[in-house]
């Protein structure tokens, strides 16, 4: 189950907040489907590791199934073949927050004109989803536009809108 809350942002967050950033990624992902979720995504660490994964997605905002099957990159390139279109490219980092959870910023599309960025958070309850306050992490500003719950907000939406429309 993958338990999580969104936020679009406006950048990375500011060093004054004094968060650690913990890791860093390029990814590219593209979606065979989006109801349900099916999703290929290739994840590449700054220090060179990379890893292609196969995700299925149930219906859901803040809480959903989640299936995530390491795939090779031979697998990765023949279904980005079938996609047939660009993949979505994103910078991701970590930060770790100090009540040990983890804020995850998105740059998606740089320098394209569907640019934007998001921020997200893993829990692992419900209960400890709606409960958290961006406050206690000092991220009240940073983090005031919660879109969670809000239609359109996914990356299969985002998909739809910037990838499968022609007059887009």
């Amino acid at each position: 189950m993958e338990i999580e809350r969104k936020w679009n942002v406006s950048g990375w967050p500011d060093p004054s907040c004094g968060l650690e950033m913990t890791e860093e990624y390029e990814m590219r992902q593209g979606y065979l489907n989006v109801r349900p979720t099916v999703r290929i995504r290739e994840e590449a660490k700054t220090d060179g590791a990379t890893a292609y994964i196969l995700c299925l997605k149930s219906q859901g905002t803040i809480a959903r199934e989640e299936i995530e099957i390491e795939i090779s990159r031979d697998q990765f390139e023949e279904i980005e073949k079938m996609i047939g279109i660009p993949l979505i490219r994103k910078t991701r980092r970590t930060y770790a927050l100090p009540d040990g959870l983890d804020l995850e910023v998105n740059h998606v599309d740089a320098g394209l004109p569907t640019e934007f960025w998001y921020a997200e958070v893993e829990y692992e309850s419900l209960e400890q989803a709606r409960a958290w306050d961006p406050a206690a992490a000092g991220l009240s500003a940073y983090l005031e536009e919660d879109v969670s719950e809000e239609p359109g907000q996914s990356m299969g939406a985002f998909w739809e809108v910037t990838r499968l429309r022609k007059d887009v």
